[in-house]
């Protein structure tokens, strides 16, 4: 194939904004652009590392792997090199020109929704995003690099101007080497921290943000010494001698090696920032060792914020496995099950093959023992939380919650594991205040037999539902449900504590009270006086609902739409709508307030002319009424206000 000779080609638009932001200084703290691309160089050497495992000739008789800095002050220039897995042309357009990889649109996104509610800087890691930084500091970014077995290497350039230059060229060895020419303020800082041609500077950023990164970070320092004579004395006046000395700037020691005691938080954050390429320190950690039948060191991390692709498919989940601290594999996600996804780490196990493949750890057994104990670690250091740091957990619940929901109704057999741990918004609580089910089950009142509970898409417009009124006025607490899988949870556990959980729009509300029993008499002797009128409106909304009934839950409201015992709720039926499976639908109950004026009025047109125009037109507005009243729209929002205009016209009449 000819070589391809040197082009110029436009960054997609996401991209030029992004190097936009960069340029001109969304960071402040611009020296993470270090940590960025070390992070990045320790990535590509994983890579090779895992490939070679089944193909030894990517080596290329090189397997001394480590990354290496290089300062040239006379160029201003910064150069961060690695022997890792480099590219070819297209990975490079693909990695580097364009949206594809990056995650670009999803950081400029975030950007703008956050506003000033976040510090910017958070969010870089997150995003992966890392190489861009290196524009914060650069007027000029060169990568020259060679993939394994490639003819030819590499060079891409930019000054992050919106455009770039890339050309095939000759490269003897593998590896991706990034040279940035720094901007005037980075090479010549009145603050030494900042000066980043200063090899001093390097090293303490190096052991700042990537002195656990497992490959040696080197650097040659310039040493100057001065002569001295066979007594080891100095010759005075001699001009001094000039050394050049290799150094490795990070202590590589496996940070999951060392005992506990030993280890300083600000340890820990460090190596999760570094390997996990995020910004925020981690919400929690769990460091802890095995002996016995299986031998194992986990080092887990729980996010303080969840990843901004994590409820997506493209998100992978997965724990790091080393073997005697060897890398052999990334994103194991048969360790934990898929409601952990969230947890980060690694686990290190001597029992662990070197060649271990993915269809091996499907039949592992100590991979499945591995796992089992660290479900129940995890799970329990949850559970710690909830019990002992009440603010932290509902952080926590805040960004994985879902998760943990999800895992109740997709997998049968872990809702015990997870009821205890569940969250909810109520009618005790305020604002955002959140209750566990045992709390809830300790406030009951002693005649309350059930867990109540309603769906809807916020707080303001479940209090509003005219099915709360009862339960307000009884004093009986109600769960309130805002996510789409919240009812599909409480389904799958159907109870808690041989509690019934018992949605407030389906069915009867079981209310057992004195009271409540003479009403409930009341309205079914009511609903036999009314039974031609019931089954007048019922016929007129045939194919609508399933059945009309009076209904002795509603205090001021005149109508409400519920749901039969059995089968999907109303709010259920939107959610499967929207995941196009329109064919399940809920059966709807049109339930009518005897006590209402309305009811009266409706009941004096049925007397009057069962066909009317008038009486059919009433039972249409009712029922658009409950439709309205349960967040549902309208089937003709036309001839709804068309009604209504005409009700307004002849009361004025």
């Amino acid at each position: 194939m000819d070589d391809l000779k040197k082009q110029t080609k436009q960054f997609q638009a996401e991209t030029k904004q992004l190097l936009d932001l960069m340029i001109h200084s969304i960071y402040t703290n611009r020296e993470i652009f270090l940590r960025e691309l070390i992070s990045n160089a320790s990535d590509a050497i994983d890579k090779i590392r895992f490939q070679s495992l089944t193909n030894l000739d990517l080596l290329e008789d090189d397997s001394e792997f480590e990354i290496r800095l290089a300062v040239d002050e006379a160029d201003h220039t910064l150069t961060v090199s690695d022997n890792g897995i480099g590219m070819t042309y297209d990975e490079v357009v693909e990695n580097i020109g364009t949206i594809a990889k990056s995650g670009t649109r999803a950081f400029l996104e975030k950007m703008q929704t956050t506003g000033q509610n976040q510090d910017p800087a958070e969010l870089i890691g997150q995003f992966g995003v890392g190489f861009y930084s290196a524009f914060m500091v650069a007027d000029q970014v060169t990568i020259i690099t060679k993939a394994p077995g490639a003819a030819k290497g590499v060079k891409w350039q930019s000054t992050g101007d919106g455009e770039y230059t890339i050309e095939e060229i000759d490269r003897e060895k593998r590896g991706t080497s990034v040279i940035m020419k720094l901007n005037e303020e980075y090479r010549n800082s009145e603050k030494s921290e900042e000066n980043f041609l200063n090899q001093y500077t390097i090293e303490n950023l190096i052991k700042k943000y990537s002195n656990y990164i497992r490959y040696p970070v080197k650097m040659d320092f310039t040493k100057e010494e001065k002569p001295t004579d066979k007594e080891g004395n100095e010759i005075k006046d001699a001009a001094p001698v000039f050394s050049v000395e290799t150094r490795t700037l990070n202590s590589m020691t496996p940070l999951w090696v060392k005992n506990k005691s030993e280890i300083k938080p600000e340890e820990y954050h460090e190596f999760y920032q570094n390997v996990f390429h995020d910004w925020n320190d981690p919400l929690e950690v769990i460091h802890t060792k095995a002996e016995g039948v299986v031998e194992y060191t986990a080092l887990l991390f729980i996010p303080s914020h969840a990843p901004f692709d994590y409820y997506t498919r493209d998100f992978k989940s997965g724990i790091k496995l080393f073997s005697r601290n060897v890398f052999i594999m990334d994103n194991c996600q048969e360790l934990l099950p898929d409601y952990l996804g969230f947890v980060r780490g690694l686990v290190d196990s001597a029992d662990f093959s070197l060649n271990i493949s993915r269809e091996i750890l499907q039949q592992n057994r100590q991979l499945k023992l591995i796992g089992k104990n660290l479900e129940k670690t995890v799970l329990k250091n949850l559970e710690n939380l909830l019990n002992k740091e009440r603010s932290k957990y509902e952080s926590f619940w805040k960004e994985f919650g879902k998760a943990i929901k999800a895992g109740i109704y997709m997998d049968f057999q872990s809702k015990e594991k997870l009821q205890d741990l569940l969250l909810f918004s109520s009618s005790h609580t305020k604002d955002e205040g959140l209750t566990t089910l045992a709390e809830y089950l300790k406030r009951m009142p002693a005649e309350q037999n059930e867990i109540y509970y309603a769906a809807g898409k916020d707080r303001n417009a479940v209090e509003r539902l005219p099915q709360m009124e009862i339960l307000r006025e009884k004093g009986y607490e109600v769960l309130y449900l805002f996510d789409r899988v919240d009812e599909f949870t409480i389904d799958s556990l159907h109870k808690y504590q041989e509690k019934l959980f018992k949605s407030i729009s389906r069915g009867d509300l079981n209310l057992t009270g004195e009271k409540e029993q003479e009403s409930k008499k009341a309205t079914e002797e009511l609903s036999k006086e009314n039974e031609d009128l019931l089954k007048a409106v019922k016929e007129h909304l045939t194919e609508k609902v399933t059945d009309v009934k009076l209904s002795n839950r509603l205090k001021s409201s005149a109508v409400c739409l519920v749901s039969s015992e059995h089968g999907i709720s109303l709010q259920m039926e939107q959610i499967l709508a929207e995941m196009d499976q329109k064919m399940m639908r809920a059966s709807r109950i049109l339930e009518l307030n005897p006590n209402h004026p309305l009811f009266v009025t409706l009941k004096k047109l049925f007397e009057a002319g069962p066909d009317s125009e008038k009486f059919k037109d009433y039972i249409d507005l009712l029922y658009g009424q409950a439709l309205l009243i349960e967040g549902l729209a309208v089937e003709d929002p036309q001839a709804f206000a068309n009604k209504v205009a005409g009700l307004m016209v002849a009361a004025e009449e």
